[in-house]
């Protein structure tokens, strides 16, 4: 196989970081995008024989050094530091950065169903850079991922499981898809190392589909603590966030639509989690801190 230059942004970041796991040692030249090339990360990354270059989706000179020197290029936006807005403005620069570089094959990590109206601000914010991509005449694949179960440990969800109780304003009945963000890096890096197979097409994926009360459930089991699910009133996320509240709205009356048996047949180089194998390598000792 011909050695391929590849360009990840965010390669510190949660998303960038598990794409850069999956092609570490691939053989392939890695080359991590990040602003801050001195810190502790980007030096480790340094270590495991990534190329760290300065730059982020917004500083157009570091981007666009670091594109004219790889084939492909993985990215994703966040609307959570800037805002919607900007999450757009990053996007499109990524893509017209790309273009102006001749990339071969760009990556975009969306979000499942973005494509379908839904109405939450940072989805929409995510579909208006793919269209950009679609119109761009850069070749592109869309990766679309579901809610990831990386969540269960974020900030926002911790310390109700630390008080016994798995707080989501979904009700009990309500399944949502989800997935593993060290699937994310394996399915991204499978699309860059495999452009024939994926340019030109969108794929929505998550590994698993649970209700609320299931993801207490198995929280539980792994955590060796009860772990109850309330249903918080979408009213009190509504007030911290309109845009969290149209979301949980979306899933409550829609959400996502990923096969998920379509996808571990089409795609078995994938190593599928379900919600359950995910759990079972976290360290849960945070449970009782």
């Amino acid at each position: 196989m011909n050695n391929t230059r590849i360009l990840i942004a965010g390669a510190t970041g949660q998303q960038g970081g598990t794409v850069v796991d999956a092609l570490v040692g691939s053989g392939h030249t890695i080359l991590g995008l990040t602003r801050n090339p001195d810190s502790e990360k980007s030096q480790a990354l340094a270590a495991r024989g990534v190329t760290v270059v300065k730059g982020n989706l917004q500083d157009g000179i570091g981007l666009s050094e670091a594109l004219h020197q790889v084939d492909s290029f993985f990215f994703m936006t966040t609307p959570f530091e800037a805002g919607i807005d900007a999450e757009t403005e990053q996007g499109i620069n990524a893509v017209d950065a790309a273009k102006e570089a001749g990339i071969r094959h760009v990556v975009f990590s969306s979000v499942a169903d973005a494509d379908k109206e839904t109405g939450v601000p940072h989805f929409d914010s995510k579909y208006r850079v793919e269209q950009h991509l679609r119109a761009s005449g850069v070749p592109f694949t869309i990766l679309a991922p579901a809610f990831f179960y990386d969540n269960m440990m974020a900030p926002f969800v911790l310390p109700g499981l630390q008080d016994g109780t798995l707080a989501q304003a979904l009700p009990a009945e309500v399944k949502l898809q989800s997935v593993s963000a060290r699937n994310i890096g394996e399915f991204a890096a499978l699309a860059l190392l495999n452009p024939d197979r994926f340019v030109g097409r969108r794929i929505d994926f998550a590994g698993d589909e649970l209700t609320g009360p299931e993801y207490a459930q198995v929280i539980g089991r792994v955590g060796g603590k009860d772990i109850g699910y309330y249903e918080v009133p979408l009213e009190q996320i509504r007030s911290a966030s309109e845009d969290m509240a149209l979301m949980y709205d979306w899933f409550s009356r829609v959400g996502y639509s990923a096969d998920i048996p379509s996808l571990k047949n089409e795609y078995p180089e994938v190593k599928w989690e379900r919600f359950s194998q995910w759990a079972d390598r976290q360290d849960w000792g945070v449970l009782s801190t």
